[in-house]
């Protein structure tokens, strides 16, 4: 049965719903995010919001400060599963590297006095962004060069792009496709923190005015607005900050990761469109769609041949030049071997028509071609063995040996000619 692409995925993301909700390997700590969101309100709507329902009589006030309350924590809630639950912007990995980004490196090495060629595959490579050359990595895991502002998460081992950060808190990468509910997720939070905070200082001024109290008598009288209040003043400070440290991001038009990264170097940040069109980039621009589609059938690759070293091509191609050699030499003694034979009937056939004179000295002058036939396979085994070691130039042995083979004929014919 064929499987489907989150079944077999290489990154060390989890999966739910057959592939509908993708997850960091630090899921898990999601959980813990959703307590510190639920249970803090949850205490707050039974100590807090539920005395405050009668206390404003006009058009149900009351009632609102308990709605605005759940309203809003269901907002987060929602903000933060679309940041933890989605393709953040995986970019798909190869099967196989690149081929078109070989190239042959010739000044590798020498062996025996001459060049070995060997594979070079280029580290980096620079493209043009805003008109400006930006200089792009090669990823050995995923085996691409990695688009303009693309890195790989060492947590999720994915490539992300426009990679922010990993957050734990969330359990999922920070990048192109969920930035913006990232950022949501985390000011909405702030205003949450605030209006909490808020709504149960409020309640301890209704107590203290109900009361004719002091601040000390109120909070011994509501001590979960207490604990509230301290928390909500605590979370600001991270959220808060987090909020702050982002929109100064938004509005240059950087990433967590180049800010720290690059920040020291002073490079010119080719991607700032100016304050307000960074913001409209980020805000107000269409979601891209994912590249990965998860839930798609695996089409299984044939595989392919790897890629001959350097030492094994040169083995192949001296062993074809050796199978050549020895086929040239293989005709040129056939030639050889058929001209003597046609020259020998040539003297007999002269001998006939001569006659009994000439006798003795033409069937010298045959013995002499008969003993250079035989010795013809001497000479071819000679000029095989001392070719045996070279692995160029086999063309020029087979034309040395017809040669040969045609001076020989040429010099028996003009012999017998006198």
């Amino acid at each position: 049965m064929a499987k489907r692409v989150y079944q077999v995925w290489k990154g060390s993301n989890y999966f739910f719903l057959g592939g509908r909700l993708i997850f960091g390997p630090d899921a898990k700590s999601l959980l813990i995010s959703l307590l510190l969101i639920i249970v803090p309100v949850t205490v707050f709507c039974v100590f807090v919001a539920r005395h405050l329902r009668h206390e404003f009589s006009s058009y149900n006030a009351g009632y609102a400060i308990l709605a605005v309350a759940i309203i809003l924590t269901i907002h987060v809630l929602v903000l933060l599963l679309l940041t933890s639950a989605r393709d953040p912007g995986i970019v798909p990995r190869n099967s196989h590297p690149p081929e078109e980004e070989f190239r042959h490196d010739f000044s590798a090495s020498v062996e025996g006095g001459r060049q070995t060629p060997s594979l070079q595959f280029p580290r980096t490579k620079e493209v043009i962004v805003n008109g400006m050359p930006v200089r792009v990595k090669y990823c050995d895991t995923c085996m691409l060069y990695r688009p303009p502002r693309c890195s790989h998460c060492s947590i999720c081992n994915n490539c992300v792009e426009r990679f922010d950060h990993h957050c734990p808190w969330v359990g999922q990468c920070i990048g192109l496709r969920n930035y913006r509910f990232f950022f949501c997720f985390v000011s909405s939070a702030m205003l949450l923190c605030i209006y909490v905070f808020a709504i149960c200082a409020l309640y301890i001024k209704v107590l203290m005015d109900n009361n004719q109290g002091t601040v000390w008598k109120a909070m011994k009288e509501s001590p979960a607005s207490v604990i509230l209040m301290a928390y909500c003043f605590i979370s600001l400070w991270f959220v808060g900050g987090l909020t702050g440290f982002h929109l100064y991001l938004i509005s240059t038009n950087q990433t967590t990761y180049e800010n720290f990264r690059y920040k020291a170097e002073n490079r010119i940040n080719v991607y700032d469109l100016g304050c307000l069109n960074n913001f409209m980039e980020v805000f107000c621009t269409k979601v891209k769609p994912s590249r990965n589609n998860f839930r798609a059938f695996v089409q299984e690759e044939e595989p392919r041949p790897p890629l001959p070293t350097t030492r094994e091509a040169d083995v192949e191609m001296g062993e074809d030049q050796r199978v050549k050699v020895e086929d040239d030499l293989e005709f040129g003694g056939d030639l050889l071997k058929i001209s003597q034979r046609h020259n020998i009937e040539d003297i007999e056939a002269d001998i006939r028509s001569r006659g009994s004179d000439v006798h003795h000295h033409n069937s010298s002058e045959a013995d002499s071609v008969v003993g250079s036939d035989r010795r013809a396979p001497n000479v071819q085994a000679d000029i095989r063995n001392s070719s045996w070691g070279r692995r160029s130039g086999s063309w020029e042995i087979a034309s040395e040996a017809v040669v040969g083979v045609k001076s020989n004929v040429k010099e028996s014919r003009s012999h017998v000619a006198q």
